[in-house]
């Protein structure tokens, strides 16, 4: 069975938790078995990752940053995404990122709605991705 870690930001915990109850939900339905890592903000998934890399098959990392009145979300956004990008290809492990970026508090909360049919919630999406890659090899054409 293969073992699957979400990363979570609990650091906006309502809009955290309705992405861990989407991606659980996508995860179990392909019979995976799951833990989860809370970890303060968005900034920390990285190392959470990478301190558990040979543990588990695959990662979801959630979370949510949102825009302030600086630059600051900007150079967090970027340097988040690239670290995850590239622990996922050195160690050539999925994770699906479902990190919310959003301008204000309603955009995330619109990405994060169980039931949203407009945009789909962010966890479920990044459940989906790592289940894509660990279930379906290549195809013969």
């Amino acid at each position: 069975m293969k073992k699957i870690l979400i990363i979570n930001s609990n650091y906006y915990n309502k809009i955290s938790n309705r992405l861990i109850l989407s991606a659980k939900k996508e995860l179990l339905r392909s019979k995976f078995k799951i833990s989860i890592l809370d970890v303060p903000g968005a900034y920390e998934i990285p190392i959470a990752i990478k301190k558990n890399i040979k543990k588990f098959d695959g990662f979801v990392a959630l979370g949510c940053v949102i825009k302030g009145q600086t630059p600051h979300f900007n150079l967090i956004c970027n340097s988040i995404f690239n670290s995850i990008l590239n622990i996922s290809v050195d160690y050539n492990k999925p994770i699906g990122n479902g990190i919310i970026t959003a301008l204000n508090l309603n955009q995330a909360i619109q990405r994060s709605l169980i039931s949203n049919k407009k945009k789909p919630n962010k966890g479920s999406e990044a459940a989906k991705a790592v289940v894509s890659i660990l279930k379906n090899g290549p195809k013969k054409i």
